[in-house]
């Protein structure tokens, strides 16, 4: 299939944002927009966002990426993921100006740039659906117990970890402090609290814990959700991790349109070819079906 790759620009508040556009010449009338996630810009690591734009492009569906103000090629002052919901808003009204044959687009986010999708996808009806891999939820009690669980625990059984020690390659007084300091952590807080109706619409006040505004978000889009977790990463862990513990956050996913799949082997960027591939398979397969 012909694809056009084409270079855009567009305004938010007076700054110049730029991105890139894949066009089919025969496209479906749901497009996708990719987020950049943490200090990335739209290329990707390992030119992921490239190569999945490609693909998709290749099987009908318009995709368009760019860089948040701040980042990348983009003008005006860097900010976090917590507030680039002008930003998203400005890139879906460019989209769809630019391409009048949408009906409606999914987001495509990976890491802290899910949970901007994800607190920003309720207030656009032209969102149906959305890809997230890796959510970030960090809080400390969350890594603390992370770290103690899928790292020092797992380390026990470790081989190599015994050889360090034994040979004298290993600083036990170091680790001890470290995993001293993760176990106060984690023991830090308590439960995590349920959405309240003190919380509605609270994406952006940071006095809310994390998870608590993720969840917000999550029950507020009526949309459809695939999250996509990797095994070796302490991201993907720690989300995990969460929804195991709350039975709030189990509810809202049984109830919703939620579709959960984990790649046991993956690291948090999908880094090698045949990761790459599921993920871009499984994403274009639910573009195209939901």
């Amino acid at each position: 299939m012909n694809v056009q790759e084409q270079a855009v620009r567009f305004c938010c508040h007076h700054d110049w944002l730029y991105g890139v556009l894949h066009l089919p010449q025969q496209p479906v009338t749901r497009g996708v927009l990719i987020v950049v996630g943490g200090p990335q810009y739209r290329v990707g690591s390992h030119r992921q966002f490239v190569l999945l734009a490609r693909y998709l492009a290749e099987r009908g569906i318009a995709v368009m990426r760019f860089d948040f103000r701040g980042m990348g090629d983009s003008d005006g002052e860097i900010r976090t993921f917590e507030h680039v919901g002008e930003d998203l808003r400005s890139a879906a009204d460019f989209f769809f100006s630019e391409c009048p044959f949408l009906e409606d687009i999914v987001i495509w986010g990976l890491c802290d740039a899910a949970s901007a999708a994800l607190f920003h996808a309720h207030q656009d009806s032209r969102v149906s659906g959305l890809v997230l891999l890796n959510p970030w939820v960090r809080t400390e009690q969350g890594i603390a117990k992370a770290y103690l669980k899928h790292y020092y625990l797992e380390r026990l059984f470790d081989p190599e970890f015994w050889k360090k020690l034994l040979g004298g390659k290993f600083n036990p007084l170091a680790s001890i402090r470290s995993l001293y300091e993760f176990g106060r952590n984690s023991l830090r807080g308590g439960k995590s609290p349920a959405v309240s109706e003190k919380s509605a619409g609270s994406a952006c006040d940071l006095t809310v814990p994390l998870p608590e505004r993720m969840l917000d978000g999550l029950k507020r889009f009526q949309g459809k959700i695939l999250i996509i977790t990797s095994g070796n990463d302490l991201t993907a862990r720690e989300f995990l991790d969460l929804v195991d513990s709350s039975a709030d956050w189990q509810a809202t996913l049984r109830t919703k349109q939620t579709e959960l799949c984990h790649m046991e082997s993956a690291n948090h960027t999908f880094s090698t070819r045949e990761w790459r591939d599921q993920v871009t398979e499984l994403t274009a397969n639910r573009v195209l079906s939901w």
